[in-house]
């Protein structure tokens, strides 16, 4: 293999994609599709002879994936597709249609790059011998993201951000819907982008759903600079392993055709710039397992239609407000708190966090309120999304931003505050830099904080066991195992905080004493 391969995962336990909704796990797109894997090989691909699509089932899904018919050896050559297979944003219609169909596509706001591709993927659908047909007819008829789900499991989610960026999309998808009518509803046969056929809110949100589960974010040609930009790419096949933070395989991209495996197929070279490889050995039935990303549980739900459990880089968000932060430090016992009018050198470590005054909602990008919301909720959400967010969990527990505030805020004197950076602040690694008392001060207001939060779930992890053991839907069963999720990093975050505080609290107790 080349010296110059550039690997291009973003970067998780194994997980399976769910293929579709509640209705129908094992539905594809059409009854009987080609089979994948002679296609790919049809049109130049390789496939090691070990891989294979199977049924695969875990606790909470059902789907395919790709595994192992017999022990493949680490650094094995899994899959390989030609810079042609894969399909990327582009358009070769006629001049009205292209026009059209770009027009569109530039409506599309970057945060939902999936709806871009999306685009290609229902031009390709719609047309009669498409290249990519053979793919296509393999995808799933529907998908197991929330945008799909009945009014009442979405509120099942119960967690106020997420259930926000639902509605978000499905505003989107409606306002979208509409522009594509507009656009299509005078053209002629032969100038419409999707040959003739309706393109409703369900197609858009089928094609949304498709790229945002599917599609891998690759290296485009390089720019006049040396950089290279990121460009979408639906890579037939290899969309179909599996996640898994501890994966089994990796996506290699070569920079360029020079650099690419070779293989000599009906007397043609053809270079392979999209691999897959074993990065360890893989025994027999295993899955095929890649890293999706050190992606929250609200992506992997919002994206991919799956929920990882104890997932390490799960994180709970909460809006920093000053009154907040009152309420949780008065209620830690902290004494004297004075996040609501902290004095000017505070305020100043403020604004260089980022943590001074309020977000502007209108500044966010493209921003708009589901118009179906009660007024109170429009009035929640309005008033939680003026407020800037920090978050705890993942990696690093508690966001370097919000732990230097508390630092700060809680410090009774700027010079102590002044020996020490905010670098040096912001890091949980620094134990106690302004002072054991300062830190166990900041720890008992983050569990407050954590308590909070808990609060704001209608309903207790031990009741949601109990709804999940009564055989509900599969799209309710999700939602309350996001929700579950949530609640128990909240408690692990509290029992970590508080495992904290005891040792300082011992220390503090040794030198006293000493």
């Amino acid at each position: 293999m080349a010296a110059s391969k550039m690997v291009i995962m973003s970067s998780l336990t194994h997980h399976i994609r769910p293929i579709t909704c509640a209705a129908s796990y094992h539905t594809r797109l059409v009854p009987q599709p080609p089979d994948l894997l002679k296609w790919v090989k049809k049109e130049g691909g390789f496939v090691h002879q070990a891989v294979k699509i199977s049924q695969q089932q875990d606790d909470d899904n059902y789907g395919l994936g790709l595994v192992a018919s017999q022990d493949i050896p680490k650094g094995s050559l899994l899959i390989a597709l030609p810079d042609y297979v894969p399909l990327r944003f582009e358009s070769d219609a006629g001049d009205e249609a292209h026009s059209v169909f770009v027009n569109l596509a530039r409506q599309v706001p970057e945060e939902l790059w999936a709806m871009k591709l999306g685009l290609k993927l229902l031009q390709e659908r719609a047309k009669v011998g498409s290249f990519w047909w053979p793919y296509i007819s393999n995808l799933p008829e529907t998908f197991s993201v929330p945008i799909f789900f009945q009014g009442e499991d979405i509120k099942n989610l119960q967690y106020a951000p997420l259930l926000y960026q639902v509605n978000k999309r499905c505003r989107f998808l409606l306002d979208f819907d509409q522009e594509v009518r507009r656009a299509l509803e005078s053209l002629k046969p032969n100038d419409h982008p999707f040959g003739g056929q309706e393109i409703g809110a369900s197609a858009l949100g089928w094609a949304m759903s498709a790229v945002s589960s599917r599609a891998f974010r690759l290296h485009g040609k390089k720019l006049a600079d040396g950089t290279r930009n990121e460009i979408p790419m639906m890579l037939p096949l290899i969309d179909m392993c599996n996640h898994s933070f501890n994966p089994n395989a990796q996506i290699v991209q070569e920079e360029d055709a020079g650099d690419a495996e070779l293989l000599i197929k009906a007397g043609s070279l053809i270079c392979f710039l999209i691999q897959v490889i074993a990065e360890t050995e893989i025994k027999q039935n295993d899955s095929l397992l890649l890293n999706y990303g050190c992606l929250n549980n609200d992506l992997f739900l919002l994206d991919y239609g799956f929920v990882i459990r104890s997932n390490p880089y799960d994180t709970i968000e909460l809006r920093y407000d000053g009154a907040l932060m009152d309420a949780a430090s008065m209620a830690a016992g902290v004494s004297s708190p004075n996040f609501s009018s902290p004095p000017a050198w505070q305020q100043q470590f403020l604004s260089q966090l980022n943590l001074d005054g309020e977000a502007s909602i209108s500044s966010a990008l493209w921003i708009r309120l589901p118009l179906s919301l009660s007024s109170a909720l429009l009035k929640f959400w309005s008033r939680y999304f003026s407020y800037l967010r920090v978050t705890l969990g993942g990696p690093d527990l508690v966001e370097g931003h919000l732990l230097a505030a508390l630092r700060v805020l809680l410090a009774s004197d700027l010079e102590t505050v002044q020996k020490h950076d905010l670098n040096t602040l912001k890091s949980l690694s620094a134990e106690a830099p302004l002072g054991i008392a300062n830190e166990v001060a900041v720890f008992r207001t983050l569990i407050a904080l954590c308590v909070i939060a808990l609060e704001h779930f209608p309903t207790k992890i031990m009741e949601d066991e109990s709804l999940l053991k009564q055989g509900v839907s599969a799209s309710t069963k999700l939602a309350i195992r996001f929700r579950i999720e949530k609640k128990s990093m909240i408690i692990d975050i509290m029992r970590n905080l508080s495992k904290r505080v005891k040792l300082l609290s011992s220390k503090e107790t040794t030198a006293t004493q000493g």
